[in-house]
């Protein structure tokens, strides 16, 4: 069987080349498309010398800087990426990988991160973050998203079988799409984190600080307990925001390697969520080092969170959830978390975070496309 892999474009090494890495494990034939290719040589050691070809755009001035400044021309340039020659056909997609262009002799499956967020449900929370809110520039952003919705709809159904990323996920496709999908959650590498013994007397936020993560809204809401300690681990555009709004209680620590990240997750009281993500790997991890997490009641979180209602059956309660995203309301679930803190056991942080292993990924997606072929397979036989 040919197998391609086609990802949306590779420049860091984050949460959806984990799932890519994870693909070329279990198809090691596997080839690897993208619109562009600029992963650091420090992070490349997971394709073990894999060649990536790439689209046009790779080569156009400024890419490797402004890649995002080519949105308009991706759509052409992924269905430039020529994969005809291939029985089953994975994308892995985010904003255009979906719209490579397969034969009807060809499985595709669209293992979908999320519909493109910002030309969806998040264009004005995307436009008001960009500072494009009027003039010229506002008109031609709309425009151009405006046609990459149209693209989107009518690139899904070349697509045979969605595989969304979590619940949250599967309705985003559902209402852009009109198209089900079958809910298989991302890796989450557990080795890197074990239970340790003891706790200390301060909670842990972990982040890149960008506008939706809402970090400085966190540093924000302890500023109100002094008596309670917050440790903020990652950098980024907001973090002068954070230093403002940081009382003496909240300490700042920046990027940090990896050790220093999991020994205060293994230590902190519980973690604090305040975004509306897609699926959020942190939060899992945290619960990988059997600590609690306070977590934004939106998007995935409550999928991999068992807060007040989880009983003993489903393996007991892992965290508590606020309904707004505001100070107020963080201050309230800080509380919360505190009456309930005798009865969350780290085991059952750590089994709730077992549900989201690397083996059940690569168990689950390969059974999935097992079905997917015999059942084209089968198709195909019928029709002759």
């Amino acid at each position: 069987m040919k197998v391609a892999i086609v990802h949306d474009w590779m420049t860091l090494k984050g949460g959806g080349e984990s799932c890519v890495e994870q693909l070329m494990d279990i198809y090691p034939q596997a080839d690897l498309f993208c619109v562009v290719d600029f992963l650091p040589e420090a992070e490349r050691g997971w394709l073990q010398g894999r060649s990536v070809t790439t689209s046009f755009i790779q080569r156009l001035p400024g890419s490797r800087k402004h890649y995002r400044s080519y949105l308009a021309l991706m759509p052409i340039a992924v269905e430039q990426l020529d994969v005809t020659g291939y029985d089953l056909v994975i994308s892995t997609n985010s904003a255009v990988a979906k719209g490579v262009i397969t034969g009807p002799d060809q499985v595709h499956i669209a293992y979908t991160f999320s519909p493109i967020r910002y030309a969806w449900d998040l264009q004005e929370t995307y436009l008001r973050e960009s500072g494009i809110t009027r003039g010229l520039k506002n008109i031609l952003a709309r425009s151009i998203l405006h046609y990459l919705r149209i693209w989107d709809v009518r690139t899904a159904s070349g697509v045979d079988h969605f595989v969304a990323i979590s619940g949250f996920i599967g309705r985003r496709i559902r209402k852009a799409y009109g198209r089900t999908s079958t809910i298989i959650y991302p890796p989450v590498n557990l080795d890197r984190f074990t239970v340790a013994p003891g706790r200390g007397d301060f909670y842990v936020t972990m982040s890149r600080m960008v506008p939706y993560k809402r970090i400085p809204l966190i540093v924000e809401a302890f500023r109100s307990m002094p008596d309670r300690h917050l440790i903020v681990i990652g950098d980024g555009p907001d973090m002068a925001a954070a230093r403002k709004l940081a009382g003496p209680n909240v300490t700042l620590m920046g990027k940090q390697p990896d050790p220093v990240v999991v020994d205060h997750l293994q230590r902190a009281k519980a973690f604090i969520f305040a975004a509306e993500e897609d699926f959020g790997i942190a939060p899992l991890e945290a619960q990988a080092c059997g600590t609690p997490v306070i977590a934004y009641a939106k998007g995935a979180a409550t999928e991999t969170i068992r807060g007040l209602d989880a009983d003993e059956a489903r393996g007991g309660q892992t965290g508590v959830f606020f309904r707004e995203q505001t100070a107020e309301a963080i201050v309230a679930a800080v509380e919360h978390l505190e009456t309930r803190l005798p009865v969350i056991t780290p085991e059952a942080c750590r089994a709730n975070a077992e549900r989201f292993s690397t083996a059940r990924f690569r168990d689950e997606i390969f059974r999935f496309v097992d079905t997917a072929m015999a059942d084209h397979a089968r198709d195909v036989a019928a029709l002759r």
